[in-house]
This record gives structure tokens, sequence and C-alpha cells, in this order.
């Protein structure tokens, strides 16, 4: 049975000399695997639709298995994400966090829009990091998880000032503080836009311009979060780590 589907390509692996297994994340089926023949010969029609970051329509017949890639139409290469190897070392993570976090064939079109929003903001040139930690954020409730960030996670309070913490999975007001003696001591700023990132809707998204001190506070309490509660080691993540490092000495 032929059918059309609307995907990302988030994973290729080798196949014999000439083909591909590729994963698509599809806006109607979810997370699939399909056998694209011939992907790897550079004269194939289906060369160019079957690289990472990949965004188009495919054409594929389905079975019980592996389905089989008969054809795919590009609508983005991602093509600034590809030249720019800052931009691939956070698609790559950004892709590693889905294809790791969802089962196959379970269609989530909200977390569909959300990933192709994601990968085209940071291929338009929006702030990466940024874009990153608000993916982040969102992924959560993907993972089972769900953070208090509407108000302290103890007392219920929404006034005040407030820190973070792990062990009481979200906001803590002043007054509760001494509830955790390990809470993240962080800006306000910093705590105002884990919730604006964890609870608002993308595709509204502005110019958005963060200072160097508060991206570096967002970066710990999300690292610290998905360390302690999400289960994932991800080489991605590690190598993203690794880059910001490198940039930072340069």
């Amino acid at each position: 049975m032929l059918d059309k589907c609307e995907g990302i390509v988030i994973r290729t692996t080798s196949y014999s000399e000439t083909n591909k297994i590729v994963t698509l994340y599809t806006r109607e089926w979810g997370k699939v695997g399909v056998m694209a023949r011939g992907a790897k010969k550079p004269n194939s029609r289906l060369a160019a639709v079957t690289q990472l970051f990949t965004y188009g329509n495919f054409l594929v017949q389905r079975g019980s298995g592996l389905g089989t890639l008969q054809q795919g139409d590009m609508i983005s290469s991602m093509r600034s994400i590809k030249e720019d190897i800052f931009l691939t070392a956070y698609a790559s993570y950004i892709i590693d966090l889905t294809d790791k976090s969802i089962e196959d064939k379970k269609p989530n079109p909200f977390l569909f829009e959300l990933l192709y929003q994601t990968l085209n903001l940071i291929n338009e040139g929006y702030d990466p990091e940024i874009i990153t930690n608000i993916y982040e954020m969102k992924m959560l409730n993907a993972l089972g998880l769900y953070p208090v960030l509407d108000q302290c996670s103890v007392c219920g309070s929404t006034d005040g000032h407030f820190a973070f913490s792990i062990r009481e999975n979200g906001l803590l007001c002043h007054r509760c503080l001494d509830k955790d003696p390990y809470h993240y001591k962080v800006s306000q700023s910093t705590i105002k836009l884990l919730r604006l990132f964890y609870f608002f809707d993308l595709s509204r998204l502005g110019n958005i311009s963060v200072k160097q001190e508060t991206k570096d506070e967002l970066k710990k309490i999300i690292s610290a979060y998905y360390e302690e509660y999400s289960g994932l080691n991800l080489k991605t993540k590690r190598f993203l780590n690794q880059m910001a490092k490198f940039n930072d000495l340069m």
C-alpha cells in the first residue's frame, strides 16, 4: 500500500553498499523506519531527500515491517544547519533527544510541529542555544516529566522571589528555601524564562535576546534536571557541551 506522509529525517543507517535505512519522524504516523534503496548512490533520486534534518513529503510503500521509500519531495534541506558545525551540533542533539524520547509509530502532530519549528528557527538564524533550551523544556512532558513552574512546588504560593529545586521538582518560593538546601539561586529573569519556555507557543516567538549570565543559569538548571530525571545519556549532548567549551575558548 502506497501512502504519503510529511516528515523529517532524524536518523540514517547504512545498509549494504547502496541502501540506507532512514528513520522519519512523520506528522501522520509518528516515528517510522523505511528502506531507501539505492540512496547512497550519488545520482540516486533519493540521495538528497534522505539526508539528516531534511523536511519533506515522502511516498512510502507500507507493510507490517520496514516500509520502502519510493519517492521524496524536499520542502527544506535545512541548508544553513548543514553548513555550520555549531548549528549541526545543536540540531543533532535536538533530533537525538526526540528519537530517544518517543516510541515508534505513535503519532503526535503537536510534537512534529514543535520539531519542525525548532529546526526551522535554528536554520533561519535564531539563537541556537536559546531555541534548544526551549525545545528541552517542551520535551519534558514527552518524557513524562512535569516540573512545577507556575507556583511554589511546596506551598503553592505564586508570589515572592523564587529559586529552583531539583529535589522538589520545580520552583521554591523564598519562604520554602529551607526545604532544599541544594536549591539553585538564580536570577528572577532565569525563573521567568524557564516558565515561559515551558508554557508558551513557539510559533509566537519574536526576536529574543538573552544575557550570557542568564543563558548560563538556564543551561545549568535544565542540564541538572535532565540528568536527575530523564534517564538519558546522549552522546550528542556531550559533544554539544564540548563544542560550547571550545567556542568559549575562541
